[in-house]
């Protein structure tokens, strides 16, 4: 089964414009029942940023920095993140940390932690409708893509050259699965190493697939900040990735290995 037809609902949601897209049959793209679906992901969304947005005065988040609430007063879901935070800590060796300022500050976790949830509640289980091809969210390039059963579809995704701008580095083809970006490429060095409280510096941009976005964005962050050190990446919950450093340099893992790509200008050499 093929896509006959697509359709996009894009927001702007977390300061950041988040497109869902849809690809079936006539019938399905434009179903009430598809469109209510992306309403309601779009509505969870909408609600993590009004929980943990630091930006907002209101938020859950800021009330509990100024002392206002405990972690026991606020949303349920703020414990649950508070949790796995302290997993991403632990597993990535205080690469992460969602405390290292000395209050709680989930924000390099809770994006893609909050687009996944809003895909596997909502939006994932669509593809099981007659009709449906695939769907996937995409949230500021990190990505949630899920794709029917017995369907011959494959998302292509396209990742960007941090050194020069306007080309792609490489396509990473997905069926089911997450994609996440993190880098200074476009908004400069805003990833702090919490083991020092410094900019992470060395690594342009870190890509990870993995099944899971908030494990993708996790460690892609994690990318960032161990720069040139990929000991992390055998432990990591990752399908494969990529780093690009400032000088250009880029190294490449599946699984558990890190691979290489080797070009020989000699023919007989290969």
């Amino acid at each position: 089964m093929t896509s006959a037809e697509r359709r996009v609902w894009v927001e702007t949601i977390m300061g950041t414009a988040v497109s869902v897209h849809a690809h079936g049959t006539r019938e399905f793209v434009g179903a009430a029942a598809t469109a209510a679906s992306v309403a309601q992901a779009f509505a969870e969304l909408r609600e993590a940023d009004r929980i943990f947005s630091t930006y907002r005065e209101d938020s859950e988040i800021s009330r509990l920095r100024r002392g206002e609430i405990t972690m026991a007063d606020a949303h349920p879901l703020v414990a649950d993140v508070a949790t796995a935070c302290l997993d991403a800590e632990r597993r990535s060796a205080g690469r992460f940390s969602a405390t290292w300022r000395g209050w709680f500050d989930p924000t390099g976790y809770v994006k893609g932690w909050a687009v996944e949830r809003a895909a596997r509640m909502h939006l994932l289980p669509l593809v099981t409708q007659t009709g449906a091809t695939a769907i996937g969210i995409n949230a500021g390039g990190d990505m949630q893509l899920g794709t029917a059963a017995g369907s011959d579809w494959v998302w292509h995704i396209g990742i960007a050259d941090p050194n020069h701008p306007g080309e792609v580095l490489a396509i990473v083809d997905v069926v089911d699965g997450a994609v996440a970006t993190s880098g200074t490429a476009e908004r400069g060095t805003h990833i702090v190493d919490p083991r020092s409280g410094r900019p992470a510096t060395g690594v342009r941009s870190a890509t990870v697939v993995a099944d899971s976005l908030a494990e993708a964005d996790l460690w892609a962050t994690v990318g960032v900040v161990a720069g040139d050190d990929l000991s992390w990446m055998p432990g990591a919950a990752t399908r494969s990735g990529l780093t690009v450093s400032d000088d250009g340099r880029v190294r490449r893992w599946m699984g558990e290995t890190e691979v290489s790509v080797v070009s020989y200008a000699d023919p007989a050499k290969l």
